[in-house]
This record gives C-alpha cells, sequence and structure tokens, in this order.
C-alpha cells in the first residue's frame, strides 16, 4: 500500500505536500519522496525513511515551485532499494513524474511490450515505473506538438485500456499541470480538494480525505472509477470518464485495517464502518458463543479499538486498554522475515497486567494476517496472569494473497491458508477464536453507502475482480513474496546501496 498526493497551487507547494505526505505516513513508512517544478526545472527528493527523515529544511529549500507530487511507499513488490522509491521521472515527452498506489497485474507482459515497441528500458522492478512508462508513450502517439485537454484524456483512455490490475495515479507534467486518474474498479482510493484563494483556486489530489482536510483544502469528492482529473498550472480543472466500463468495487480492507479512522473514502466513513464492524461482531458473539465466560473487552491498538469499544457496549462488558503500544515500531506483517516480526512484537506492545490479572479475556484484533502477532499477543496476555484469552477477529479468514497493492505474504504463508477457525486456533494458542462473517464484514461497510453494491474482497473469498488472475499468476506471486525471496532481494538492496554511497 501507497499513499500519493498532487497539488496545483497559486504558491509554493513544498510544504503542503510534506503535511499531506506525514498525514498519509500509515500507507507507507518504507520511503517517501517529493518532486515539485520551479522555472520549468524539476527538484526531487526521495530516499527510504519516514517523511520527517527524508525530508530536512534544506530539501524543502530547494523543493520550490506551485505545482508538486509526493509519495509514501512499502514494497509491494520488487526491493526495499531506494531506487524503488517515487516519483520515477521519463524526460520524454516534455518531461513526466508520477505517483502510483496500487499492482499492475499483467506487469511483465506490459514490460515486454514497452521494450518491443517503443523501445523503452524499465530500470527497477517497480510496475510504477512501467505505468509511467505507458503513460508518457501513450502521450507521446497522441501528441500534436501539444498537451491539450483532448489529449490528455485520449491518453489516460489508452493507458485503461492497456493496464489491468488497481492504480491511483498523480502525474505531473512540466509546463502543462496535474494528471490524476483512478482505475476502472476504484479499488484504489483517491480523492479531489480545492482551496480558494485571493490569487485563484488551488487543487488537491490524495489517497485520502484526511490529507485535504488537514493541509486546509476543502474536500470535494472522490475521483470516480475510471475518471481522469486535469488540473492545468493555471488552475482550471477539467474532468471525464475515461474508461471504458467502469464498475464500483473498492478494497474493503482500506476499511478494516489501512485507512485512518478520520478519512471518508467513496462516501463512506472509516470510523462508521469500523463501529458497523464491532456491532455485527457483538452480536455474532452474543448470538453464537453467549457459553463464554468473557470478563473484559480488551482491544490490541490501535486499529481495533473503535471495534472493540462498540462490541463491549453491545455485550455489556467492561471495555480495558490492556496494551500499551511504542508508536515507534513500524507494521510487524510488513517486515521481510518471520524471526524480525516476532522480536518486533514485544518492542511494539506491552502488556498492562492488572487488566489481565485474574480475569477470562476477550482480545479484539482487526485481522490476522500470519498469525504470528496474535500468537505472541496471547502468549504476553497469559504472561500477564489472564487466566483465559479469547480472540475475535473483526474480519474473515485471510486466505488468499492480494494482488491489488497489498503486500500480504505468499498463500503459505497465511495462517488461514487451507485451515478452519479451529486448527488456526490450536496454532495461536487460544482458548477461542471467533471471526467476522464475510457477509457482515460488506453489510458493515456498505451500511455507510448502499449506493455501492460489491466490494474487492479477494483475500476473503478468492474471487478476484478483474478476471485476469489464475493459478500461474498465483504460484509466481508465491514464490515473489515469501520470506526467502524477500530476504534475497533485501541483501542485493544493501549491496547496491553500498556501491551507491562508495560513488557519493
Amino acid at each position: 500500500m501507497c499513499g500519493i498526493v498532487g497539488i496545483v497551487g497559486k504558491q509554493p507547494v513544498n510544504q503542503a505536500l510534506y503535511d499531506s505526505l506525514t498525514m498519509l505516513q500509515h500507507r507507507g513508512q518504507d520511503a517517501a519522496g517529493i518532486m515539485t517544478v520551479d522555472s520549468n526545472t524539476l527538484r526531487l527528493r526521495k530516499a527510504n525513511g519516514l517523511v520527517r527523515d527524508v525530508f530536512q529544511t534544506r530539501h524543502m529549500h530547494r523543493l520550490q515551485g506551485n505545482i508538486g507530487i509526493g509519495h509514501v511507499r512499502y514494497p509491494t513488490a520488487g526491493s526495499s532499494s531506494s531506487a524503488e522509491a517515487q516519483p520515477f521521472y521519463v524526460n520524454s515527452p516534455y518531461g513526466i513524474a508520477m505517483a502510483h498506489n496500487g499492482n499492475l497485474t499483467n506487469a511483465a507482459e506490459l514490460q515486454e511490450t514497452l521494450f518491443q515497441q517503443a523501445r523503452r528500458h524499465i530500470n527497477t522492478t517497480s510496475d510504477s515505473e512501467i505505468l509511467l512508462n505507458i503513460f508518457a508513450h501513450q502521450l507521446y502517439q497522441t501528441d500534436n506538438d501539444a498537451v491539450t485537454v483532448e489529449n490528455v484524456f485520449k491518453t489516460v483512455t489508452e493507458v485503461h485500456r492497456q493496464i489491468r490490475g488497481a492504480y491511483a495515479v498523480v502525474a505531473m507534467i512540466i509546463g502543462q499541470g496535474i494528471v490524476a486518474f483512478r482505475d476502472p474498479w476504484g479499488i484504489r482510493p483517491l480523492a479531489l480538494g480545492k482551496r480558494e484563494t485571493p490569487e485563484g483556486n488551488e487543487y488537491i489530489v490524495a489517497s485520502e480525505s484526511v490529507a485535504i482536510d488537514g493541509t486546509g483544502f476543502t474536500f470535494m469528492r472522490d475521483v470516480e472509477p475510471g475518471e481522469a482529473i486535469y488540473i492545468t498550472e493555471s488552475g482550471e480543472l477539467h474532468s471525464r470518464q475515461c474508461a471504458d466500463n467502469p464498475a464500483h468495487c473498492p478494497c474493503i480492507f482500506e476499511y478494516v485495517y489501512f485507512a485512518r479512522p478520520d478519512s471518508f473514502i467513496d462516501n463512506i466513513s472509516v470510523y462508521a464502518s469500523r463501529v458497523n464492524m464491532g456491532r455485527k461482531l457483538g452480536e455474532k458473539i452474543k448470538r453464537d458463543y453467549a457459553h463464554l465466560d468473557i470478563d473484559v473487552v480488551i482491544p490490541i491498538p490501535e486499529t481495533s479499538c473503535d471495534i472493540a469499544l462498540e462490541m463491549a457496549n453491545l455485550m455489556g462488558l467492561p471495555y480495558r486498554q490492556g496494551f500499551v503500544k511504542n508508536r515507534y515500531i513500524g507494521r510487524t506483517f510488513i517486515m521481510p522475515g518471520q524471526t524480525q516480526r516476532r522480536k518486533s512484537v514485544r518492542r511494539k506492545l506491552n502488556a498492562i497486567s492488572a487488566e489481565f490479572r485474574g480475569k477470562n479475556v476477550l482480545l479484539v484484533d482487526d485481522s490476522i494476517v500470519r498469525g504470528t502477532t496474535s500468537e505472541q499477543i496471547i502468549e504476553m496476555a497469559r504472561e500477564a496472569g489472564a487466566k483465559k484469552v479469547y480472540f475475535a477477529s473483526a474480519a474473515p479468514e485471510i486466505r488468499f494473497p492480494n494482488v491489488y497493492g497489498i503486500d500480504m505474504p505468499s498463500a503459505n504463508e497465511l495462517i488461514g491458508h487451507g485451515r478452519e477457525a479451529d486448527e488456526i486456533n490450536a496454532l495461536i494458542k487460544a482458548d477461542g477464536l471467533i471471526y467476522q462473517d464475510l457477509s457482515d464484514l460488506v453489510a458493515a461497510v456498505q451500511e455507510e453507502n448502499p449506493s455501492i453494491k460489491r466490494f474487492e474482497t479477494s483475500v476473503f473469498s478468492g474471487q478476484y475482480i478483474t478476471g485476469d488472475i489464475n493459478q500461474d499468476y498465483l504460484e509466481n506471486l508465491d514464490a515473489a513474496r515469501n520470506d526467502n525471496a524477500k530476504t534475497s532481494r533485501s541483501s542485493d538492496a544493501d549491496s547496491n546501496l553500498e556501491l551507491h554511497n562508495e560513488d557519493d
């Protein structure tokens, strides 16, 4: 998962881009980048690390200009080398920079086509660089010595026809403006905002509405699936539907885990959807698990806090914060190695013994991916004195890999793959395990916007809505995502970084 932002302003946008990226930091902690245009010259700073570490005062002084784009990343595919950090740039035509959130499912085919037809070389393993070159080549094909509104929308239309998968994109064309577009299924989110100034309107596009609200812009609307937004340097806004058959199937995992609770995505409050998840799961426990002798409900911070509070209220049980979270440890399921993940759980959470001692506790989490974190937390609860430890997941069993931009592990590393709840319960060593039903999860989110009839739920159901995922693709994905492959790529990236630093 990644976060993207683009701003066309009437004054320097470097600070607004920086602020937006800090509000999207939860979407990627591996790398960050900002690119601006100043007097027809590109200004770029990108590197591995958190936003606050990548951008120092000297970098911000150099990032001048009234138009720019930004990106926060964690590696969905490829390595974590700084060479993979975005935005990416190509010099022809005009000079185009791009930031991308998502994953192209036909990336290998596209890379071969680019070389054969356009003689364009891809220098990284990132599908974002492929997407940039597809866009650039198509704009070159449609260009009539000038970038026009018609040419921009024709380019996006052709890009939609060539690429498959999930993508939210912001691209900057030097001397022209910013183009933003969303995949025809609307899998990955993208929102549009505006700010009125004495000099005229300023516009922003970002992955989540929180990056719009928090920078003083006013949220206008979500970018529609398949739609393109073109904002010229002078501040003219144009939009057009560029997909042949758009549908609206947003990724449901955005609401379960990734998005900030203060965001709205596709007219759905993330916070409200999580409260609804808690109500649905609480109702299931009251109905089907009334025999469990639960004394207290404790969330595993932080995403599940709102869920657990609603469950406790509905079930008439005390709600307690039993764990203290170290906010300076990254998300554990993203970390490239089982040993590292296991150690990081203990550094990430610490139990408050008084809330566990002598009690039968119900631990609530948003989801269970590998099961590593769940097993460790259950062990911590027992060490803190809990008599019994029950575990509830606000999401159903995650049985299948994600191919649309979330770096979930290979299928064989998912604890839910090929296992039923009782088998998973035995592996994580709980006294009882309750999963949310998929129908209840969908209903919890859909309740906030009934006009959305379908969600992307492939990690639970194995049904990939783009219709192009077969067993060969999943086997190749498994080979690329397993821990051994990631360790190898990480070593390669370290070697490349050492060479780069020596050259510096």
